[in-house]
């Protein structure tokens, strides 16, 4: 079984991918970028506001599979810059209440649409 993951409250592909990808019991997030999916606007002040934004996209996800952060078992975080690796894992980890997921985080030359943070991941329910 699979279904594409397509809400109103997450933003819009930039690009041919869909949003998320749920097959059985497993949800594929595709990486997230700093969206409002309400005005479709860049939320780029800074690296916090991007985060934040960023972890809002994923919630929102989670939230129309049925499913919760603590249902993320693996991650993969982009940076344009590592030195803003703890600024980003901080915020990261201040949404998890139990143990966090798998997580790589990788400095990459260049992200969509200039953004400075994109997060992906996989949930299994």
């Amino acid at each position: 079984m699979r279904k594409t993951i397509s809400i109103k409250n997450a933003p819009a592909p930039v690009g041919s991918y869909s949003q998320a990808v749920l097959v059985e019991n497993t949800l594929y997030l595709s990486g997230q970028i700093a969206i409002n999916p309400f005005d479709g606007e860049f939320k780029t002040e800074s690296i916090e506001t991007e985060t934040h934004q960023v972890m809002k996209n994923i919630l929102a996800l989670l939230d129309a599979a049925d499913m919760e952060i603590e249902n993320l078992v693996k991650c993969s975080i982009f940076l344009d810059n590592m030195d803003n690796f703890s600024v980003v894992d901080s915020i990261y980890s201040s949404y998890f209440n139990t143990e966090f997921p798998a997580r790589e985080t990788v400095e990459v030359s260049k992200l969509p649409k200039g953004v400075r943070v994109e997060i992906s991941g996989i949930a299994i329910k």
